[in-house]
């Protein structure tokens, strides 16, 4: 019988902390930045990382992070993820994925495949993606007509 997954909570909060100050060192003004849009090319990837903040408040923040694939990919779609920031606690998680609420532990299998630990894999390719924009991205600015 297979073991019931149990989420490993300091693991979790430590990648949200991580995540938190990943997205301030990409949006160093975060409080008067809207938008930033970074170019990622490197190896075999070629993107850009969009992050939006959609709701300011005293004490979080929600931003929908998103990509958007400069390759020609019909069958998969860029993912986007709605990400809420935690200032007091300086955290930041994944709370949706196209709209649908993440649950912390999935019972599995689910009518949607979702993996146990779902929600936690969705944190660390947040993770993954912001230290990717942190290492190789470069920010791309608008260029305004004189």
């Amino acid at each position: 019988m297979k073991s019931k997954y149990v989420p490993d909570l300091s693991r979790q909060m430590a990648q949200c902390e991580a995540n938190y100050w990943r997205i301030l060192k990409l949006m160093p003004d975060f409080d008067a930045c809207d938008e930033r849009e970074f170019q990622i090319s490197h190896e075999a990837i070629n993107a850009r990382i969009k992050l939006r903040v959609d709701e300011r408040f005293a004490y979080t923040s929600t931003l929908e992070i998103s990509q958007q694939d400069t390759g020609d990919s019909r069958w998969l779609e860029a993912p986007v993820l709605q990400v809420r920031m935690y200032h007091d606690a300086s955290m930041a998680e994944v709370v949706c994925v196209r709209r649908r609420q993440m649950a912390g532990v999935y019972p599995y299998p689910n009518p949607l495949m979702h993996q146990p630990d779902e929600k936690a894999q969705l944190n660390s390719y947040l993770g993954e993606w912001l230290s990717h924009c942190l290492s190789h991205g470069h920010m791309v600015e608008p260029v305004y007509a004189r």
